[in-house]
């Protein structure tokens, strides 16, 4: 069986430039637990869309609500958030320090379509899920369609319509 698999020319160029950011980080940061704890990072964020609403879910485990900010200001989302590093665990212990530490923004342009004052957001299991209503005029409207002659609001018929010629 044949699967179609959508081509994106600049996917590649993604990973490279990905590849490149860690590889230069990691080269030029300090040594020391610094490193490991004033680093920034990206969160994955997923947004999708409905007829109601525009989703956000932001992936950030292992931070705790209260290290984060969400805030919209001259019709921009943001969102920001700190991921610490677990002092207790001695540097010299770790074989491998995978995970991202330190602070993180994120900012998003908002649609007009969305109500700013109608947002809400929920934190559970490690995922930061922001719901941005849509304003009321932009949510999508059925339009009835009427079959037959078109009458007035007195039951007459409407110019032109039901005369011979």
């Amino acid at each position: 069986m044949t699967i179609l698999t959508r081509w994106d020319p600049f996917r590649e160029f993604n990973t490279l430039q990905d590849r490149m950011n860690r590889l230069f980080r990691d080269s030029f940061a300090e040594g020391g637990e610094d490193a490991l704890t004033t680093t920034s990072f990206a969160p994955a964020v997923d947004v999708y869309e409905d007829e109601h609403n525009v989703t956000l879910k932001i992936e950030v485990p292992g931070i705790d609500e209260k290290d984060i900010d969400v805030r919209i200001e001259n019709n921009t989302l943001a969102v920001h958030g700190e991921r610490k590093f677990e002092k207790e665990e001695k540097e010299e212990n770790f074989r491998r320090v995978e995970r991202q530490y330190g602070s993180f923004t994120r900012s998003f342009t908002l649609p007009s379509t969305v109500d700013p004052e109608q947002v809400t957001a929920t934190y559970d299991k490690g995922v930061l899920k922001i719901k941005l209503a849509k304003k009321a005029e932009a949510k999508p409207k059925q339009i009835k369609v009427n079959v037959g002659s078109e009458r007035t609001l007195e039951g007459k018929e409407a110019k032109g319509a039901g005369r011979a010629a």
